[in-house]
């Protein structure tokens, strides 16, 4: 369960406790199945994600975590659009936002997730969140990964 959101600004970098540079691809970008290998720090993960709910709250996933060369063997044979990004992990009343500031073709997006445990969970909103994008298609990893943020970012 995760609600996703834009930010107004960049003061989320002053509270982080983690930030961690990322690198991910898809062997698939099927909506009724997307397969991804990520590269965070010097881990490697494989992850497979089902269909989201018509609300875009939740969806089945499944990660094992694979050694780090393999990972990286993995990510070249991806389909074209490597995202790359810095996640910063906030902590606020016991709820940790994960912030994701893109690189390359998808520089300028910053999107903030949070993880809940019900759709009806209460949360803060620190100061500089804005607009909620949960369930919006184009703010998915694997649809910026194919059509990157600055082809598109003046529409929304």
């Amino acid at each position: 369960m995760e609600r996703k959101f834009l930010l107004t600004s960049d003061a989320f970098k002053e509270a982080a406790h983690t930030k961690t540079r990322i690198k991910q691809g898809y062997l698939s970008t099927d909506p009724e199945r997307t397969v991804r290998i990520r590269t965070k720090g010097n881990r490697g993960f494989l992850t497979i994600k089902g269909k989201s709910s018509d609300s875009g709250m939740t969806r089945m996933e499944v990660e094992e975590e694979i050694a780090f060369a393999k990972a990286e063997t993995l990510l070249k044979l991806c389909l074209p659009g490597i995202i790359d990004k810095t996640r910063y992990e906030v902590t606020i009343n016991k709820q940790t936002w994960e912030i994701d500031e893109f690189y390359g073709e998808n520089e300028g997006l910053l999107l903030a997730e949070i993880e809940l445990s019900n759709e009806n969970e209460s949360f803060a909103q620190p100061s500089w969140i804005g607009k909620e994008v949960t369930g919006t298609k184009k703010y998915y990893n694997s649809y910026i990964s194919t059509h990157p943020f600055n082809t598109w970012k003046e529409t929304n």
